[in-house]
């Protein structure tokens, strides 16, 4: 349904830093870069951008990443919280959400609400 979304950030070696490390396991990696703004995503194709923003921060936003299974989603998570993201819902079966979905949370440095779901 979309073709990019884009987060502002404070710190945009940080929050690089934390992206780049949690959608590792989910298959993705660092796309183009430069003054204010960092792209990652399936190489060449990224479809998340971080862009620094000085201004006041906002209520932050929900994006939710494509998992290829569990054990990623598990890694997602793990990784998520060595490289400073908050926990916002361990890995595990959300049968609420659907019989197969199978969902990790973290906050990240920015106060966004990012997870990885996958339906196997």
């Amino acid at each position: 349904m979309y073709n990019h979304i884009g987060l502002k950030v404070k710190d945009m070696k940080a929050s690089s830093r934390f992206y780049a490390e949690v959608l590792a396991p989910l298959g993705h990696v660092p796309g183009s870069s430069g003054e204010g703004y960092a792209g990652f995503g399936p190489k060449d194709a990224p479809g998340l951008w971080l862009h620094t923003y000085e201004g006041k921060p906002g209520p932050g936003a929900h994006v939710c990443f494509s998992a290829p299974s569990r054990a990623a989603v598990d890694a997602f998570h793990k990784v998520g919280l060595a490289v400073g993201g908050n926990d916002n819902g361990k890995p595990g079966p959300r049968p609420d959400y659907g019989p197969k979905y199978y969902a990790a949370f973290l906050i990240d440095p920015d106060g966004n609400n990012v997870e990885a779901v996958c339906f196997k």
